[in-house]
């Protein structure tokens, strides 16, 4: 194992568990952001990370479990699930 995989290793954090309360305001600025195509900040759980990005919502499937994000930096379409999500907030 290489030094910064050991590094990495100890930056890891465990996934934040979020109650349903969270999990519905969550839902609710996701829908917002589609319907108004508002920019938001979207904070999600990834490799034992917390990644915060901008960017706007394209497609959100609550019953599939499933989002699509297009980042500001790259214009790329990132499809999520939303058990990855820690926090949504309008920019």
């Amino acid at each position: 194992m290489g030094l910064q995989e050991v590094i990495n290793k100890q930056a890891e954090v465990p996934q934040p568990l979020l109650t349903e309360e969270q999990m519905e305001q969550i839902n609710f600025t996701l829908i917002e952001a589609l319907h108004t195509n508002k920019q938001v900040y979207l904070t999600y759980y990834k490799k034992g990370q917390c990644i915060t990005e901008k960017g706007f919502i394209q497609f959100v499937d609550s019953l599939g479990e499933l989002f699509i994000f297009i980042d500001e930096v790259f214009k790329l379409k990132n499809k999520m699930r939303l058990s990855e999500l820690i926090d949504v907030r309008f920019t």
